[in-house]
């Protein structure tokens, strides 16, 4: 099995040459790390897909390239200036930088199952840690359990251990969602980035509505992503969103941001439900989400 390149590999990809800058086979999957141009991106190869799973403008990393990681930052909206922040999956590190650099005495605390993503944030995405961003690695169901027994508590919580056509099962059910609310601090929001399509959206609905009542959508028409806001004890007014809007809005430009458009993307539930209401809820002993997932 090919684990490093010794020699960088060119590949045509659309109307640009990409240049696969390293490659190695981890314990999960096949990662590469590809410059296209100015664009420098994180790849997971399997057998049916090669997606995207970060990527970063080389020159000039602040800014976000993808609009699912710009729709997490609707988080900021609902629960403003949080203070101990967890992040499910780290993929190049992107989201935890740009909080990092928002909210700069924050504690983050990243959680990846896989070494060799953390070691290529770190050599190739500018991932950065130091006394208040750590990471670990650890499967993230294991880690909040723990977190659980020691009672420790999150203002924002992020599941983003999405691979862009798979999330891991046991991530999905009302058994792991309810482990995820047992270190949700008061006020505090989860933030997941998951599916706006698919037999899978429906039950994944039905899981949230069942643990953590009415939420929120966060999403673009004719997207593949949504990310879900839930957790919140109250949903903020109209107005309350406006002023954060306000006040927030020239801090996020420098990455892209636009939380004004962003603001306009948040669908709430108890507007009414997008799914049947005899939805199948998804638990530890029915969880089918790869057959749902088409």
């Amino acid at each position: 099995m090919l684990k490093y390149l010794l020699l960088p590999l060119i590949v045509f990809s659309g109307f640009a040459f990409s240049n696969v800058i390293h490659e190695e086979r981890s314990l999960y999957r096949n990662i590469i790390v590809e410059e296209t141009s100015d664009l420098r991106c994180l790849k997971f190869n399997t057998k049916s897909s090669q997606t995207s799973q970060s990527c970063m403008y080389k020159s000039n990393p602040d800014k976000l390239v993808f609009n699912y990681t710009k729709l997490t930052f609707a988080s900021l909206l609902v629960a403003d200036n949080p203070k101990n922040v967890l992040i499910i999956g780290l993929g190049g590190g992107t989201l935890s930088n740009v909080i990092h650099e928002l909210y700069p005495t924050a504690k983050i605390h990243n959680v990846e199952i896989d070494p060799a993503v953390t070691k290529v944030a770190r050599d190739y995405f500018n991932f950065i840690e130091n006394d208040l961003v750590t990471s670990s690695v650890q499967d993230g169901r294991i880690f909040i359990k723990r977190a659980a027994i020691k009672k420790q508590k999150y203002d924002w919580i992020i599941l983003d251990a999405f691979n862009g056509d798979y999330i891991p099962e046991h991530l999905l059910t009302k058994e792991f969602f309810e482990e995820v609310q047992s270190v949700l601090a008061d006020g505090g929001v989860i933030a997941a980035n998951t599916f706006s399509s698919s037999k899978l959206y429906e039950h994944e609905s039905a899981t949230y509505h069942a643990v953590f009542g009415d939420f929120i959508n966060v999403s673009r028409e004719n997207r593949s992503n949504r990310i879900i806001l839930a957790g919140l004890k109250s949903i903020p007014s109209e107005a309350q969103i406006n002023t954060r809007v306000n006040a927030l809005a020239p801090k996020l430009v420098k990455y892209g941001i636009d939380i004004k458009a962003i603001s306009q993307f948040m669908h709430f539930t108890k507007d009414g439900q997008d799914w049947p209401a005899d939805t199948k809820v998804l638990t530890d002993q029915y969880s089918p989400a790869n057959l749902l997932n088409f």
